[in-house]
């Protein structure tokens, strides 16, 4: 960049080739453009829209569940901008050097309804167990809240049990999955949902031994 005060040339201003001319403060001032423009499609683009992607790609998978789980968004916020928004700065990793999806910080639901305590995932005969406590005594949680539990394998399928809290001090789900193993599991959430779907819990990653 070059600056200049001559009183022959008055103000100067326009572009010609790859100079840009202006003047500010009664300079004249000379700018020299970029001469290699941003790659639109470099490989940190590329990862950048890879994530976006990626989010939408779970909303997609989700959607029926996140209509429940984001009741106390604005009137004026879609349930697909709750959770873009909730992921895009929750279970997106900006650490490296690239960003990478984290399928286990996701945010399913959001709400202060009690949640679940997880105790224990693992893999059974007859499929997939993850053991809990309703914690129905606690924080308002009602024996009618809606205990769901969603699971998704790699190839992209979604499955998902609902009961009802209950009262009990231990209860259970069951995903019946045939040649289950914990290699063929993308992620399982745990949330819950007044009846009235008025109020929800956030949602509870669910690792599986």
């Amino acid at each position: 960049m070059a600056t200049s005060q001559n009183p022959l040339t008055g103000k100067m201003s326009g572009t010609v080739g790859n100079v840009v001319l202006s003047s500010t403060n009664g300079k004249n001032v000379v700018r020299s453009k970029a001469f290699n423009q941003k790659d639109a499609n470099s490989e940190a683009q590329q990862m950048h829209r890879n994530v976006f992607k990626k989010t939408c790609d779970e909303y997609t998978s989700l959607s029926p569940f996140i209509a429940d789980g984001f009741p106390s968004r604005p009137q004026s916020q879609s349930c697909y901008n709750a959770f873009m928004a909730a992921n895009l700065s929750n279970a997106v990793d900006k650490s490296g050097e690239f960003p990478v999806f984290d399928y286990s910080k996701m945010v399913l639901s959001k709400g202060s309804l009690q949640p679940v305590e997880v105790l224990e995932a693992s893999i059974t005969q007859e499929g997939i167990q993850v053991n809990y406590q309703p914690l129905s005594e606690n924080g308002g949680a009602k024996a009618d809240d809606v205990v769901i539990a969603i699971l998704k394998t790699v190839e992209g399928r979604v499955l998902s049990v609902k009961k009802p809290r209950g009262q009990s001090e231990e209860d259970s789900i069951l995903f019946q999955v045939s040649n289950a193993s914990a290699e063929r599991i993308l992620y399982m959430y745990m949330m819950v949902i007044s009846a009235d779907k008025t109020k929800a819990s956030k949602s509870v990653y669910v690792s599986i031994a």
